[in-house]
């Protein structure tokens, strides 16, 4: 689809339709949870434990049905060991992108910078993948310090956000 950036037309074969997640880390994740769900007021949904990913989280959640955002507090499992999922304390974002293969497909094939690992399972059991934050001297296109999580949206998100899209 041709999209407009700036005065030029991007022939895009695919969408970013929302924000999935937003991720915050800290050494001590209770601290978090604390100010999240008990001041703030986020639900909480449950929690999640890589040892590959070195991360603790509780996985959090703001807003309603299809929209909601997830909110992850994380902290690492072995503080000694990469990745540290506190520094930043902005871990990442996530954004919901309509077709993820083809996004990271045709992303790539511009100079994107991702991440070892490829398309895999994500936390919260989504399809994910994430831009790296830094651009690398084979594809000159990172996320500029910001680790860009594209998370594969399901047919009742995508659904939702088209019909926001259409009122």
């Amino acid at each position: 689809m041709l999209k407009k950036s700036g005065e030029t037309l991007i022939n895009r074969p695919f969408s970013i339709i929302g924000v999935q997640q937003i991720a915050v880390g800290s050494d001590n994740k209770s601290a978090l949870k604390h100010l999240w769900v008990d001041l703030l007021g986020l639900d909480f949904l449950g929690t999640y434990k890589s040892e590959a990913e070195n991360v603790d989280e509780d996985i959090c959640s703001i807003g309603q049905s299809d929209m909601a955002i997830e909110v992850d507090l994380m902290q690492p499992l072995d503080k000694s060991r990469s990745p540290r999922v506190d520094k930043p304390a902005l871990n990442h974002i996530g954004l919901w992108v309509d077709d993820l293969e083809v996004a990271v497909a045709w992303l790539s094939s511009k100079g994107v910078n991702f991440t070892p690992g490829g398309i895999r399972e994500g936390a919260s059991g989504y399809r994910v993948c994430f831009v790296h934050p830094k651009s690398s001297q084979t594809h000159p296109f990172g996320g500029e310090g910001v680790l860009i999580e594209l998370v594969q949206a399901p047919k009742s998100v995508i659904e939702s956000f088209n019909n926001l899209s259409q009122k």
